[in-house]
């Protein structure tokens, strides 16, 4: 086999052709004979074309473009369907060699070229007929894929080479080309693995294509809430069970049962049973071994490229992730990448600090800054003790210089359209001591409890903003039993004055009146809630702190009635209540929301209240 110098410059095989060579049909063309060009576009489009016929017409054309100029769009659109990419080695080769003269002498065509390259980032689609009925739609699984890929690849910078300008005609057609999300999985995959290939040659697009793909996966995640992904997983576990049981009653032979049990069992192990989920799971995958990749050389930490690529992703968390309403799982981008290394994730935290803190931003903005900032510190592993309290310290003096310029004025009443910044950072700051507190307490309990003395619980609940009355009654629950036990501040009288202030609102719908009780007027969430997609959950749960139950003890302040509606299907870790297997733990914890809060699509739900009474 020649070498890739030995066969540019060896000359092209013999073949059968009519119609002379392609100069003189293009010069017959131009003088309006089209016999002869007409034959070559039927030969150049007959499917049976064969390896030698496709390399001397390339031969030519390389020689010739020179004369394929704008009139003749038509002839190049045909050479651009050529059916190169499967072909052998020699018609790869010498397909990006006439690529490359092309682009040089005739710009006119880029476009054309582009699209015809970025159509090759999805597996190919073959369809079965019979009886002149499709009767199958579905990914090529072609072992050579990933060797066509790395060719389009070749393709794209071959033309970005000759092209400078080729990025800014690029991103438009990455952008069209981009699959529907009711895409198979392998679409989806494959484009957006090549997307992101693209950003390692073609470093200045990073940011935009980035930002294309967390778009997409984000109108993925809130088309899928929560309650949605578990409803399907329950639904599929129990199908499983029930066709596992009946398979166990028709077949007595263990062997038979083995089989059979694994057939059932064994594909759902990693596979979400909501389909767009299971997109979203394959996806985030991708994106996190993007992320992984590009920070680490050689399996350390290279600190450069690790900076340079948060301020790309700050920069689309602003942009798309802090205006969306309870996404649940793709802004976990942010928090996989502050893993890396410590000054990252405190960069982060004083990025959102500043977003809370600016009366410029909308208060909207505002509020959902404080949820991240609290749901970071609460369920960040590697976040150390000593950056929750400097975040403790700013958020916490911050709320004090609010009451002191508020708490005297005329706007000195509970309302959340005046205060939503100061009612989310009351909560984050409520949220962070539900997580932390033990932490705050371990080694020295009376250095700990100095420093929680320090912040001054007692005016922040006392003050005439009263937060207690804003916050998730889940919440509240616990921050008021956790500062009950250590004497920081008595809550109850508040909740209890609040329970009392509760005035019903009554909706009127289709089914009648409906009595509700609003217990989120922040409308707030907890963004970084537990990570339930199978697959790239094994990222994130390593660094992931969960719900620790408490002790039966340190329940004994919340083991209080209940009001009549109060969600039993909450299904946050540290929202809902599990008695674990150790019968000496009850564990029970504030919920984050039922699912129609979550759904960014609609910021109407709440859930039922509940509420502390004033313990005797």
């Amino acid at each position: 086999m020649l070498g890739a110098d030995e066969f540019i410059s060896s000359p092209p095989r013999k073949t059968v052709r009519f119609g002379g060579t392609l100069t003189e049909i293009l010069l017959k063309y131009e003088k309006g004979d089209t016999t002869d060009f007409e034959l070559l576009k039927h030969q150049l489009s007959d499917p049976d074309i064969k390896d030698a016929q496709i390399i001397n017409w390339l031969h030519e054309f390389r020689a010739s473009v020179a004369y394929l100029t704008k009139e003749l769009g038509q002839l190049v659109n045909i050479l651009l369907k050529l059916p190169w990419l499967r072909r052998s080695r020699e018609v790869v080769e010498e397909y990006l060699g006439f690529l490359g003269n092309l682009v040089s002498a005739q710009t006119v065509h880029l476009r054309p070229c582009l699209r015809m390259i970025v159509a090759q980032f999805v597996p190919p689609r073959i369809t079965i007929r019979e009886d002149d009925v499709d009767i199958s739609d579905s990914d090529d699984d072609d072992e050579n894929i990933s060797a066509n890929f790395d060719t389009c690849h070749r393709a794209l910078q071959t033309v970005a080479r000759y092209v400078p300008s080729t990025p800014q005609f690029l991103m438009p057609i990455l952008v069209e080309f981009f699959p529907f999300i009711n895409k198979s999985e392998r679409t989806l995959e494959c484009y957006v693995h090549n997307l992101l290939r693209v950003t390692v040659y073609l470093p200045t697009l990073r940011l935009q294509i980035l930002e294309l793909i967390i778009e997409k996966l984000l109108k993925l995640d809130v088309s899928t809430p929560q309650q949605d992904i578990e409803d399907a997983e329950e639904t599929a576990n129990n199908c499983a069970s029930e066709e596992k049981s009946s398979e166990e009653g028709l077949f007595d032979m263990e062997e038979d049962e083995d089989r059979k049990g694994n057939k059932v069992v064994s594909p759902n192990i990693e596979r979400m049973a909501h389909p767009l989920a299971e997109r979203l799971d394959i996806l985030m995958t991708i994106l996190f071994s993007y992320i992984r990749d590009v920070c680490h050389v050689d399996g350390k930490l290279d600190i450069n490229n690790t900076k340079d690529l948060y301020r790309d992703l700050v920069s689309v968390f602003d942009k798309l992730i802090l205006p969306t309403h309870a996404s649940c799982h793709v802004q976990y981008f942010m928090f996989y990448i502050c893993s890396f290394k410590l000054g990252l994730a405190e960069a982060f935290l004083d990025h959102l600090w500043k977003k809370l803190q600016d009366p410029n931003n909308p208060s909207v903005i505002r509020q959902t800054a404080g949820s991240y900032i609290g749901s970071f510190l609460a369920r960040a592993k590697f976040i150390p003790i000593v950056t929750v309290k400097a975040c403790l310290d700013l958020l916490v003096n911050w709320l004090h210089k609010y009451i002191d310029n508020q708490d005297k004025g005329a706007n000195a009443y509970c309302d959340v359209a005046l205060h939503g910044p100061f009612y989310s950072t009351c909560q984050a700051v409520f949220y962070t001591l539900i997580f932390r507190h033990k932490q705050l307490l371990d080694g020295n309990l009376r250095k700990g409890l100095s420093y929680l003395q320090s912040l001054n619980f007692e005016r922040i609940v006392m003050c005439q903003l009263n937060p207690l009355k804003i916050c998730i009654p889940s919440v509240v629950n616990l921050f008021a039993a956790i500062t009950r036990k250590y004497q920081l501040v008595f809550c109850y009288t508040i909740i209890e004055r609040n329970n009392r202030q509760f005035i019903p609102v009554v909706r009127s719908g289709t089914g009648g009146d409906l009595v509700q009780t609003c217990t989120n007027p922040l409308d707030s969430f907890f963004p970084f809630d537990p990570y339930i997609l199978k697959r790239s959950k094994k990222t994130i749960d390593p660094m992931y702190q969960f719900w620790e139950e408490l002790s039966a003890e340190d329940l004994e302040d919340l083991k209080k009635p209940i009001k009549k509606g109060t969600s039993e299907d909450e299904d946050d870790d540290f929202l809902k209540g599990e008695t674990p297997q150790n019968d000496g733990v009850v564990g029970i914890a504030p919920n984050s929301y039922e699912s129609n809060t979550r759904s960014p699509v609609s910021s109407l739900g709440s859930p039922a209240d509940c509420y502390v009474p004033y313990p005797l």
